[in-house]
């Protein structure tokens, strides 16, 4: 059967949307679940036809235009656009943001060891930890090797234990990254389910709730920065609430840590 991921990404992307979260009508009864095909069409001002080929795998060179006008119709976020076009070869309009090397300059190491009361790190498209300051590192210190952010979730037996809403983050990790995936769907069928769902999205803020062995429970919330300096880098900062048990337990975590690297 010929591979056909545009146009299982459009089913999915069409599925998850509602009329009304597109200002169109929702009543009666409807067979399919989210917008039906020519829904689509006529948001995006393409022929139906046309646009059942797209997701059926027998129209298969569709226009930059045609992709950016249906990200639109879809309510697709950056991300998931950059996606849309991956899936189709084609470029979009504004061009992609080039791979970032794997390098991270002086002045942002400077700027994460700056931060000793907060766990902060830089990551690529691809969750790579490319660095990471004393307190991130003493945060990841349960993994046998705190090297990406995926295969740590999936891979390494301490994920589910350190992560204690694992579920959700499971969702976020596969929701992010959509490239480079062979090496865990062949160790994680977990993985591969999630992958199946067909969500893009990129790290921005959260909330994550961490189970550490040597200070217990955290509830820590996070923001990502772009690297202006090196697109497709992310400056992550974890932080915890003022005055709060995991604010201690992290002052906690740095202490116990930094005096470890001493004896």
């Amino acid at each position: 059967m010929p591979d056909n991921q545009l146009g299982e990404f459009l089913r999915a992307r069409r599925a998850a949307l509602r009329p009304q979260d597109v200002g169109m009508p929702g009543h009666g009864v409807r067979r399919v679940t989210g917008l039906r095909r020519e829904e689509v069409a006529v948001l995006a001002g393409v022929n139906a036809d046309y646009y059942t080929r797209l997701e059926q795998g027998r129209e298969r060179n569709p226009s930059a235009q045609v992709l950016d006008a249906l990200g639109r119709a879809l309510r697709l976020d950056s991300d998931a656009c950059a996606h849309l076009h991956q899936l189709a070869g084609t470029v979009p309009s504004v061009p992609l943001t080039p791979t970032a090397p794997d390098h991270v300059g002086p002045a942002l190491r400077q700027l994460l060891d700056g931060c000793p009361g907060a766990p902060a790190f830089v990551i690529n498209r691809t969750l790579d930890i490319l660095a990471a300051n004393a307190l991130a590192r003493a945060l990841y210190s349960p993994f046998e090797e705190p090297d990406n952010l995926a295969r740590m979730v999936f891979l390494d037996p301490a994920g589910r234990r350190f992560h204690t809403r694992w579920g959700r983050t499971a969702q976020t990790v596969v929701a992010h990254l959509r490239s480079l995936v062979r090496d865990l769907t062949e160790h994680s069928a977990d993985f591969t389910r999630l992958w199946n769902t067909h969500a893009v999205r990129g790290k921005t803020l959260d909330a994550k709730d961490f189970l550490h062995p040597d200070v217990g429970p955290l509830t820590l919330t996070y923001q990502a920065f772009d690297v202006r300096e090196a697109p497709g880098q992310q400056l992550v900062v974890y932080q915890a609430e003022p005055a709060t048990r995991s604010a201690q337990a992290l002052t906690l975590l740095g202490t116990l840590h930094a005096t470890a690297e001493w004896c």
